[in-house]
């Protein structure tokens, strides 16, 4: 049982040297800063999101996953800590660049836009309001940064640049599939996904898979369909409400030393409604 990484969010132990278990903590970070206390389930949530959102989209393209299951797992991973939160995956050949997909004008993009008329480069209408939906979803990948450093957004042609023209179009295309057709479930369910992030990798066949998460509120932004209003910002079911927290109170450049009970208690029923309304059970 080695682990090989341990992330702001999961730790990484290789099972063997075809597959890893990867296993979902409690822990938080916003504005690039690990929080000091954790967000109870945090890490259930999370994996069981990812877990439904895999077997979701498994027809556009293949994932990682080799079991969820508890009692599939090795044996040594069959414990109480891994139990929920844990994924036994494929060793993937990870590609160097994050496959953000946009649906609506927000964020850094909202920013961009406001001063530039563009989003990573790429022209839009005029007269956009902020979280206006985008007459496409937008493709905007960026290089993957060390810890502590920022992503860099790059050009559709310089992500071909990197992984060479075939192998970025295919990438390309899944992102945007999969994003259109989760975008749509979840609108079913009364929740606007604004934009996302997804990782992919290559099999030992060469083949593309996504790994990684997928549609969850840490690499999400999901928004309440009936509290949704074009030319402002959107209450969300993500952790926007903890960065919105943590600037309105000066905590730009560094973590607190504490977070307010009432702080992990609305974050943790944020990520709650999010998992509920989106596999539609209880956490378990």
């Amino acid at each position: 049982m080695k682990k090989i990484s341990s992330g702001k969010v999961r730790d990484i132990y290789e099972v063997d040297e075809n597959s890893l278990m990867i296993v979902v903590s409690d822990r938080i970070s916003a504005l690039d800063f690990i929080m000091p206390e954790d967000i109870p389930d945090k890490g259930k949530i999370l994996n069981g999101i990812s877990a439904f959102w895999f077997d979701y989209v498994k027809d556009i393209v293949p994932n990682h996953i080799i079991s969820t299951d508890y009692n599939e797992f090795p044996e040594e991973f069959r414990t109480e800590e891994f139990k929920g939160r844990s994924m036994w995956v494929k060793k993937l050949k990870m590609l160097p660049v994050e496959c953000i997909v946009r649906g609506y004008i927000t964020g850094s993009g909202w920013a961009d836009y406001q001063k530039t008329g563009t989003i990573c480069g790429m022209a839009l209408p005029e007269g956009l309001q902020e979280s206006q939906k985008l007459p496409e979803p937008m493709f905007t990948p960026s290089t993957k940064a060390e810890y502590g450093d920022h992503d860099e957004n790059i050009s559709f042609e310089r992500c071909c640049e990197i992984l060479g023209t075939e192998l970025a179009t295919k990438v390309k295309d899944a992102t945007i599939g999969v994003y259109k057709k989760c975008a749509d479930y979840a609108l079913e369910k009364g929740i606007i996904i604004a934009d996302t992030k997804f990782e992919f990798g290559l099999d030992e066949n060469g083949e593309l898979v996504l790994g990684d998460e997928v549609l969850t509120p840490d690499s999400s932004r999901f928004w309440a369909l009936d509290k949704y209003e074009v030319g402002r910002g959107q209450d969300s079911f993500d952790k926007q409400y903890l960065r919105d927290w943590l600037k309105a109170n000066g905590y730009t450049d560094h973590a607190p030393e504490v977070l307010p009970e009432d702080v992990v208690t609305t974050t943790r029923n944020k990520y709650l409604e999010a998992y509920r309304t989106i596999t539609g059970t209880e956490l378990a």
